[in-house]
């Protein structure tokens, strides 16, 4: 188990590094790019020759690429263009907001889809079945660009029950969590509900529980003890990649209802060609990638004990 968590914590720094090195090559190998970016278009050439010269991009490439990693490494990742002040001081409020938005979706996703899920599962082609089904696949089918403004009209303009916007100008709101939180429920709770049932069906037509019950164990304790185990591996895997999209793929609800998150400083930073935001934001997504299927890959030997990775 130490080596299959040292051999994956390696993959995991390998990973990043050589995310970081493609980064660089994409955003920082044009030197008269990045200067334009900084400096502005309207800037002349010596003003960028002198800000290149003082920043050290006239070093050599490999010189420039380790100091720019180290910077990372050490949480220095430059000043915001737009913001004119260090990327860290928006940067980590961002990612703190999302993180929020994304623990209030996920406390309601994971149970509510695999309780349906797992029952779903029991009763292949039941009615229950065919119900959490026909509503999982109707909830994934609608994406958020189009749950959030008919939410919204529901629940702001005809109800008049919660707030159309979630800039949280007076501090944090619950209530202003409600509805983004609200579309990212809607929209993927479907999607795990049909991992987990697609699972515990597989599971439930295997010979051993097919054993277990012939030998007249009590259902309860067929489907706790033996079954709910196994059949959580593949949900454990959706679940995780979750993670990984509430993090950066919700930026349609975070620009939709005005919230300050880290998907929406990621298209704000793009708009305005923030390149040392956007290399910082890339740098904090695949790290959180690359660290959560490390922690799903760990998990896989906690959840079935016969799994061992090469």
């Amino acid at each position: 188990m130490l080596i299959f968590m040292v051999r994956r914590f390696g993959t995991m720094v390998l990973t990043m590094v050589v995310v970081s090195l493609l980064l660089f090559l994409l955003l920082e190998i044009n030197i008269g790019s990045v200067a334009i970016k900084v400096l502005g278009p309207y800037s002349s050439e010596e003003q960028r020759n002198i800000w290149l010269e003082a920043n050290g991009y006239f070093e050599p490439f490999y010189i420039r690429y380790f100091s720019w990693l180290g910077n990372f490494i050490t949480g220095d990742f430059g000043d915001s263009i737009r913001f004119k002040v260090p990327v860290g001081e928006i940067l980590w409020p961002r990612l703190a907001n999302t993180g929020i938005l994304g623990l209030a979706t996920m406390l309601v996703v994971i149970p509510l889809s695999l309780v349906l899920g797992v029952l779903a599962g029991m009763k292949e082609g039941s009615n229950l079945d065919r119900g959490i089904s026909v509503g999982s696949i109707v909830t994934t089918s609608i994406p958020e660009f189009a749950s959030a403004p008919l939410l919204s009209a529901i629940f702001v303009f005809y109800l008049d029950w919660l707030p159309g916007t979630s800039s949280m100008a007076s501090g944090f709101s619950l209530v202003q969590l409600v509805l983004p939180a609200m579309v990212l429920v809607l929209y993927d709770f479907g999607y795990v509900t049909r991992m987990t049932r697609a699972s515990m069906a597989e599971v439930m037509m295997t010979h051993y529980i097919r054993t277990a019950v012939l030998k007249g164990l009590p259902y309860k304790t067929v489907i706790t003890r033996h079954a709910l185990r196994n059949a959580l591996i593949a949900p454990f895997t959706v679940i995780m990649l979750q993670i990984n999209w509430l993090l950066s793929g919700v930026i349609v609800v975070e620009f939709f209802f005005a919230y300050k998150g880290f998907g929406a400083l990621l298209l704000e930073a793009s708009l305005t060609k923030d390149i040392f935001m956007i290399e910082a934001c890339a740098m904090v997504a695949v790290f959180v990638a690359v660290a959560t299927q490390t922690i799903a890959d760990v998990g896989y030997t906690y959840l079935n004990p016969r799994i061992r990775f090469a």
